[in-house]
């Protein structure tokens, strides 16, 4: 009897380890306009002209003292970044918030607690107000900027290019109030790539709000907490204006009051939404 002819099994060459890398590298295309808007926004940085910290900044309307706290309402009205900092922070951390990934409850939980921090370093700031005070109301703040804007980038591009992005942004961000105040010591001020980070965020959160549908619904609420930060800069420049209306409360005062608001609309969409696959359908 003849041999049975040789089992014949098909070989598959395994995939160039250089090809594996790269798809394990590589980012949506989306990822990479926001890289290089923020290129953009770095090459803007350096070649606008230097421009050093007005001192008429820290000229706020509301000096009352009360209770032996000096300037009251605009040193107390931070409890509110405190308050919804720390809640937002555990319903991140607990189990109110929905997250598809762990990489996107890390952006927020870094948001929250830079919230919280915010009222912290802002309430030393307006205690007495200067440039070396400005820099712990700015320091968490810009934390607080720059992980949202990761977060928002893990919740409408994906999760691993939101991750990506932190580390990064958090540097920075870090890294403009540095800059800033070393050269305000140095005699030669210039605020101005700390103040086109907070453009650069307010714009990548604006156009993700509308043209990147989220993973999630509620995915608009973003919008609101804009709008909110956007009444919060309102009233900070009108601050002299809105307390001689009446002398009861300053622009400055509500400018917290308002950035307090944008931190809890942000807490209430973690809260509130699900994830899109698993909502029924028309649901935003």
């Amino acid at each position: 009897m003849d041999d049975p002819p040789p089992l014949i099994t098909a070989q598959v060459a395994p995939a160039p380890q250089g090809a594996a890398a790269r798809a394990r590298l590589a980012l949506p295309r989306e990822a990479w306009h926001v890289i290089v808007f923020t290129v953009l926004c770095v090459a803007a940085a350096a070649l606008i002209p230097p421009l050093p910290q007005s001192l008429d900044y820290h000229d706020f309307a509301d000096r009352r003292p009360m209770l032996g706290i000096p300037n009251f309402m605009d040193v107390t009205s931070n409890a509110g970044f405190v308050l919804v900092g720390l809640a937002g922070l555990a319903a991140t951390l607990g189990r109110r918030g929905v997250f598809a990934s762990r990489a996107g409850r890390l952006s927020y939980a870094v948001f929250f607690a830079g919230i919280a921090l915010t009222g912290i370093g802002s309430a030393y700031y307006h205690l007495d107000p200067d440039n070396e005070r400005l820099v712990w109301d700015r320091l968490p703040m810009t934390v607080a900027f720059m992980s949202l804007v990761a977060a928002q980038i893990g919740d409408r591009i994906n999760a691993r290019a939101g991750l990506a992005a932190l580390g990064p942004m958090l540097a920075v961000g870090v890294w403009t109030v540095v800059y800033w105040i070393q050269t305000e010591r140095a005699g030669a001020g210039n605020v101005i790539p700390y103040a086109v980070l907070q453009g650069y965020s307010m714009v990548i959160l604006l156009a993700m709000a509308f043209l990147h549908e989220s993973r999630y619904t509620r995915g608009r609420d973003i919008a609101w907490v804009f709008a909110a930060y956007l009444l919060a800069k309102v009233f900070e420049t009108f601050d002299h204006q809105i307390f001689a209306l009446g002398g009861l409360v300053s622009g400055h005062t509500l400018k917290h009051l308002a950035g307090a608001l944008a931190a809890l609309l942000c807490a209430r969409m973690i809260v509130l939404r699900a994830p899109r696959d698993a909502a029924a359908p028309g649901v935003r």
